[in-house]
């Protein structure tokens, strides 16, 4: 049996920031991941999951050295959104009060980025195995790996996925609602600059994405209902389509990396937290990607976290995870709202007048500068 402090379960994103977070707290960190391999290597080519990093959030990353190489990153300085009958808002890192409105990093890359700390750093880094049994008491909790190694901490974090193993062994259940829609992927490289600006486009029945990458290049999110549609076409035809989609604004674009499609679903668990167990990142709750939110939200979880968890003298404490709970329980409800809400009135057709009030919305919204200015310091965190 290995004793420690906190055990992380996942090494994505939000569970090798929470760790690398507490790495430095005097606690025993153990980090859990499944995958084997260096995470360090990831180093190479094109990724096509791509997120759009908040300030706050790069000010995280930053507090950890853990920010990918700016070669590899893309700004957004200007978001611009039009409806599917002509509304429009845009907005500009000015409105938000920001040297950006956020950065658009490389799944791949800010992974690596975060295992080349971890590697250098006081925790300990186990991977290439996976939890078959968990129990807990009221002073600890006990997690079996599938090779027989037995991990005693006082609190478990669930950062391994919507599809969290930890979630479930637990017992909390969580509401799961499909949008029956698929976020298609992909990276291009484009004819003509892309000046930072973040492009998108509701065209009633699907949402498009135009996502500033480095260089001269743009990564997509098209959030579609018939996805294999997309990922059915051959290089080629993607680029002409994508292109075709956004009217050109960019000239003629050169597929990177090939379309990929996943689910997209809206996950509410009933609670966060449990006896010695707390969930984080997409384990404990997910958005629609439509307004790039979701790993900004897991990377909020993680700086919390480590903030109390690092400062508990028993970090599984209850009133530590309820604390945990209660604070990130109204961001998350909000920006999960906003972007259903969003999602109904972009999709629905149903009802009379729809169409004309969201994109009658939407250019209001961008001639009154204070309420334009709120929604974008609201949204970049």
């Amino acid at each position: 049996m290995q004793t420690f402090d906190i055990v992380v379960v996942g090494g994505g994103l939000v569970g090798a920031s929470l760790a690398l977070g507490l790495a430095d707290s005097g606690k025993r960190v153990a980090l859990l991941e499944g995958q084997t391999g260096r995470f360090a290597d990831l180093e190479q080519g094109w990724d096509a999951r791509v997120y759009a990093v908040s300030p706050a959030n790069r000010a995280f990353l930053d507090s950890l050295s853990a920010w990918p190489a700016m070669d590899r990153v893309g700004t957004i300085d200007t978001m611009r959104v039009r409806g599917d009958q002509g509304g429009v808002i845009e907005f500009d890192r000015q409105d938000a009060g920001s040297e950006a409105l956020a950065w658009i990093a490389e799944n791949r890359w800010m992974l690596a980025a975060l295992w080349h700390r971890l590697e250098e750093s006081s925790v300990t880094l186990l991977t290439g195995h996976t939890p078959i049994a968990l129990a807990t008491t009221a002073l600890d909790a006990t997690l079996t790996l599938d090779n027989g190694e037995v991990l005693q901490s006082s609190v478990v974090v669930a950062a391994d996925g919507a599809n969290s193993w930890i979630r479930k062994e637990t017992g909390i259940e969580a509401s799961v609602k499909p949008y029956g829609q698929s976020g298609v992927v992909a990276n291009f490289a484009c004819e003509r600059p892309h000046g930072n600006i973040a492009r998108q486009w509701f065209f009633g029945d699907s949402v498009l994405a135009w996502l500033p990458m480095a260089g001269n290049r743009i990564s997509i999110v098209w959030s579609t209902f018939q996805p294999e549609r997309l990922t059915a076409l051959d290089d080629e035809t993607l680029a002409v389509t994508v292109a075709e989609a956004g009217g050109r604004e960019l000239g003629a674009f050169t597929t990177l990396t090939p379309g990929q499609a996943f689910p997209l679903r809206l996950i509410r668990p009933e609670r966060t937290v449990s006896q010695r167990v707390v969930l984080a990142g997409d384990a404990a709750h997910t958005v629609h990607p439509l307004a790039g939110q979701g790993v900004n939200l897991g990377f909020q979880d993680a700086a919390l976290l480590a903030r109390l968890l690092g400062a508990a003298r028993d970090p599984g404490d209850w009133m530590v995870l309820r604390r945990y709970e209660r604070e990130r329980r109204e961001a998350v409800r909000t920006m999960q709202m906003t972007c259903d809400g969003l999602f109904t009135l972009f999709h629905g057709r149903d009802l009379p007048g729809l169409p004309w009030l969201r994109n009658t919305g939407l250019s209001l919204t961008n001639r009154l500068t204070p309420l334009k200015r709120y929604f974008a310091r609201q949204a970049i965190g």
